[in-house]
């Protein structure tokens, strides 16, 4: 049987945007929260512009030490976010007037469980989701809920040595069972990990692993993951359990990697690199590793402590659909000294593309990848699709007033014609959550005026401002998008 073809966005598609709740809650010592791993990364206007994402890279336990003991002392812009925490009812208001299907947020583990392994969840936490989510649910936006995006108990980190620790496993399921016996009611989609193989760029953020004088750091990493994949999958089968009709997803980085030339090497190195991500997705879609793991594994060095049970428990425990983050592609070559390295900090092993635009941090600019990426992923596991981040971080200004930001319509226009083209090549894309839907403190850089939203917030890089909200003209832009189902796409 031949599918029919669509030409239109699928009805019942679902619209919106994402956040994740380290970048725009605030609150940071209101409501019981205990510390994150994000609470630790400060910002310092007088560093290089180009050594603003380091840190997010490697954490010191010098910086932890000060971020623990000099918190008066210093910025650090995730403790404050935008203030979601008193302003969440404005804030889903405008998203309710732009037409908002859903919503992908973020639950901060620390409000819930404040040090990660209390043996009672902490009520204050509770009643504020309870509350957002009435919220939205008062204006019928679907909530798609990530449990744990970038915001691990700082104090799990420390005491356990973070996800390297099989401790955390039980942590985890235990934490995931509070928000579905409390939140389960308005939520039927959920995500375990926000861009599970992003562990390899940054394992503290990620997975709360020091970096410093670690000789085993790359088997430390995979550990890690190892024990995320099993939590991941013991979580998903008890969705099902409490749940049925729950749907539990993955959730990858996917910058997309493509042969710089058609150098057979060139082609090999994309291929390589491309397997790294899919790695995270393969486990989490097929409930094995692939096969390719071994002959990886032994080339980099990586050995894994696993228990018997930990095969079962990732085969009974595969998710219903895959989603991930899109913001460019990476130009991958097998010497890649010899070329310009793209300034982006996303792109790690990446050479610049010299028939891409840039963006105002260097991040390149390819639309077209986000209907191969869909595909590739789609082809690959037959499963549902979500865009659950798509952006560009820009440099907003306000004239009277008002943002006009063309640049930003442009991109995602853009970046939507290809998805929409995606659909017509019979991929099954459920939905789009545009990142940073307001804007937001940026993860990697910790900045205020790296904006994606379309709602502006008046804050600037030191938290100086009258936290106003100011709606761009991106904002009615996507607005008709949704209201018309995204047929002014052009």
């Amino acid at each position: 049987m031949i599918r029919e073809l669509k030409k239109e966005m699928p009805e019942g598609f679902l619209w919106g945007g994402a956040t994740a709740a380290n970048q725009i809650e605030g609150g940071f010592s209101e409501g019981g929260k205990g510390i994150s791993v994000a609470d630790c990364y400060s910002f310092d206007k007088n560093l290089p512009r180009e050594n603003w994402s380091d840190q997010w890279h490697e954490m010191t336990s010098k910086q932890i030490e000060r971020a623990l003991n000099e918190g008066d002392k210093h910025y650090f812009p995730k403790r404050t976010g935008i203030n979601f925490y008193q302003n969440y009812k404005e804030d889903i208001r405008l998203f309710a007037e732009m037409g908002f299907k859903c919503y992908r947020m973020s639950i901060a583990w620390t409000r819930i469980f404040p040090n990660g392994d209390e043996a009672e969840p902490n009520q204050a936490g509770l009643d504020f989701y309870t509350n957002v989510f009435e919220e939205l649910k008062k204006y019928g936006i679907e909530p798609i809920v990530t449990i744990s995006h970038y915001e691990m108990p700082l104090a799990l980190s420390i005491n356990y040595g973070g996800w390297t620790n099989r401790k955390l496993i039980g942590f985890f399921e235990k934490y995931s069972e509070v928000l579905f016996k409390n939140f389960g009611k308005y939520v039927k989609y959920w995500m375990a990990f926000n861009e599970i193989n992003s562990i390899l760029k940054h394992p503290f953020t990620s997975a709360g692993i020091l970096e410093e004088n670690n000789q085993n750091l790359k088997t430390e990493v995979y550990q890690a993951a190892h024990h995320q994949f099993v939590a991941s999958a013991a979580v998903t089968k008890k969705l099902r359990e409490m749940y049925p009709n729950s749907k539990m997803g993955c959730m990858i980085s996917y910058q997309l990697p493509i042969a710089y030339s058609c150098n057979p090497s060139d082609v090999q190195a994309a291929v390589d690199l491309q397997r790294e991500t899919l790695f995270f997705s393969d486990v989490q879609v097929r409930g094995e590793y692939p096969a390719y793991t071994a002959r990886w594994f032994d080339d980099i060095g990586v050995s894994l402590e696993t228990e018997d049970e930990d095969w079962a428990v990732l085969k009974e425990g595969t998710v219903d659909y895959v989603s991930f983050s899109y913001y460019m592609t990476t130009a991958v070559s097998s010497e890649p000294d010899k070329f310009e390295k793209v300034a982006g900090n996303l792109l790690v092993k990446g050479v610049k593309n010299p028939y891409l635009a840039i963006s105002d941090w260097g991040w390149q600019i390819d639309p077209q990848g986000i209907r191969v990426a869909a595909n590739q992923l789609y082809d690959r596991y037959q499963l549902p699709i979500l865009v659950a981040e798509n952006g560009v971080g820009a440099l907003d200004k306000v004239e009277n007033g008002e943002i006009h930001d063309d640049y930003r319509i442009e991109y995602l226009n853009a970046h939507l014609k290809q998805l929409k083209e995606a659909v017509i090549d019979g991929v099954d894309v459920f939905g789009y959550t545009a990142w940073g839907c307001i804007d937001i403190v940026s993860a990697s850089t910790s900045q205020m005026s790296k904006r994606y939203g379309f709602i502006y917030v008046d804050l600037d890089d030191e938290g100086k401002g009258t936290n106003r909200r100011i709606k761009k003209d991106s904002f009615n832009w996507y607005k008709d998008v949704i209201k018309t189902n995204g047929k002014i796409i052009d």
